[in-house]
């Protein structure tokens, strides 16, 4: 036990630092008790549930730091009963992933299979803590392929594929929340009339339905697990998206979720313009280097 420890320690230098080193950066919120509140808050409130949602900005280094805290805290309290979900990972390369775990394969090799984002130096932290600690990792994310077909294509497209290619995606047809999901969606592409068409908005869906449906896998066989899932923020704002598609797949799955920005108003925030968007709000420090 000792040995591991020492070797967590080692992982990484930033994420060897005490969490007391970055408390001045970041500022956590419940949304719930409307106030300031610690990592280990939320931790404990993960008793009452099956998944945590971290919603992150992809380059925000303290949110990365966060992330490892968290999974690091979860496989503390629930031994043998956390798994790490990513959208850094894809479906296909689900095997190649465990065999890295598993210490069967090279780092060198893992890399170049495993497709890692060009950031994963940002991540590493957390899969070399999961291999450590045997917790299992899940590729949630669709390969980029099939989103791209649907950018294109459309969702019909993915009917075309073989039963290997289906295999890695949740049971077709793909379904497209309307409503509020579809409007901020819009919104955030500078309005409908500038999304081209439904083939992009199908793609975010096949992006979301594929995490939402690796996570439902996991749970019903893995009972009374604690998964920590990392996505772009955008996928489980306001309990959309990601979060929607995994209600649909189970729907009595217990969940909280978390959204994360580097704000410019960290020094003297108006928490509540983000209070819809989570459970917990964190707010980091801009000014603090960003990993890309």
């Amino acid at each position: 036990m000792k040995i591991k420890s020492l070797l967590i320690l080692l992982i990484l230098p930033f994420y060897a630092l005490s969490q007391d080193s970055l408390a001045s950066h970041y500022k956590i919120y419940s949304t719930s008790k409307q106030k300031l509140v610690s990592a280990d808050d939320i931790i404990k409130d993960m008793a009452r549930a099956d998944i945590l949602f971290f919603g992150e900005e992809h380059n925000d280094s303290t949110a990365h730091y966060l992330e490892y805290t968290l999974l690091k805290k979860l496989a503390e309290k629930f031994p043998g009963k956390t798994a790490l979900s990513m959208e850094m990972f894809e479906t296909d390369c689900q095997n190649v992933l465990d065999e890295y775990l598993k210490g069967l394969i090279r780092e060198k090799n893992f890399l170049i299979d495993a497709r890692t984002w060009p950031n994963y130096k940002d991540y590493r932290p957390m899969i070399e803590l999961a291999k450590i600690t045997q917790v299992p990792v899940i590729a949630a994310n669709a390969p980029a392929r099939y989103t791209n077909m649907v950018n294109r294509k459309g969702l019909t497209s993915l009917q075309l594929l073989s039963a290997t290619g289906k295999s890695y995606l949740p049971p077709l047809p793909i379904d497209t929340a309307t409503g509020a999901y579809y409007d901020k969606f819009g919104e955030i592409m500078g309005g409908h009339g500038s999304m081209g068409g439904m083939q992009m908005y199908q793609a975010q869906n096949l992006w979301d339905a594929t995490m939402g449906w690796s996570i439902a896998q996991f749970i019903k066989a893995h009972n009374g697990y604690k998964v920590l899932q990392l996505n772009g923020g955008f996928h489980s704002e306001e309990k959309l998206g990601a979060v929607a598609q995994l209600k649909k797949y189970y729907p009595k799955v217990r969940l909280l979720n978390i959204a994360a920005y580097a704000d410019d108003s960290f020094d003297n925030p108006d928490w509540s313009k983000f209070s819809k968007n989570g459970d917990y709000i964190i707010l980091t420090d801009p000014k603090l280097p960003k990993s890309f």
